[in-house]
């Protein structure tokens, strides 16, 4: 199974680093020196990362046959992809792989089908689930302990207890005015 585990930004430079905006959880794993990679687009790859380190809070990869800041630049955007046997699991007992939550079944703590979870949205503060509803709509559930109380991967199911207005209409208003009144 392949995995997206980065995307290559600008060329840091003149000596063929690049920027990398990182897409795994592991790249201590996945981005270390030797490392081949498939690409996206195919024709820029596969790449063999040469050298790897942090800078500013960024990581920087070097690749084989990348030697100056031309070459480099000429990777932007490309997609660093990594075969991932599709049993391996994570190392941490509550971390999961997106493949493994994909198509999991979402149902609150009383058993009230939510829907089928169809992507993983990775944002800065945190991931969403994207779930597609029994009548094809789409609602996304913040992936935090608060709410997604557990996942089952042998019953292919996620349970959350979501806050009133998440995934129905019986959002609680509290205003400042109501108070006042």
């Amino acid at each position: 199974m392949q995995l997206v585990v980065a995307r290559i930004g600008r060329a840091h430079g003149i000596k063929g680093e690049v920027t990398v905006e990182v897409r795994t959880d592991e790249p201590e794993l996945r981005l270390a020196p030797g490392a081949v990679l498939a690409t996206d687009p195919a024709a820029t790859g596969p790449l063999t990362i040469e050298t790897g380190r942090v800078h500013s809070g960024r990581l920087l990869l070097r690749f084989e046959g990348v030697k100056d800041r031309t070459a480099a630049e000429a990777l932007r955007n490309t997609l660093l992809i990594a075969e991932v046997d599709p049993d391996e699991l994570p190392e941490e007992e509550d971390e999961y792989y997106d493949h493994q939550l994909i198509d999991l079944d979402v149902v609150t703590t009383d058993g009230v089908e939510v829907g089928r979870i169809t992507e993983i949205s990775h944002l800065p503060s945190q991931d969403l689930f994207i779930v597609e509803r029994p009548d094809g709509s789409e609602v996304m559930i913040p992936f935090v302990e608060e709410i997604v109380t557990e996942i089952d991967l042998e019953e292919q199911r996620a349970v959350v207890s979501p806050p009133p207005g998440l995934i129905d209409d019986r959002a609680e208003v509290a205003s400042s005015r109501d108070e006042q009144a």
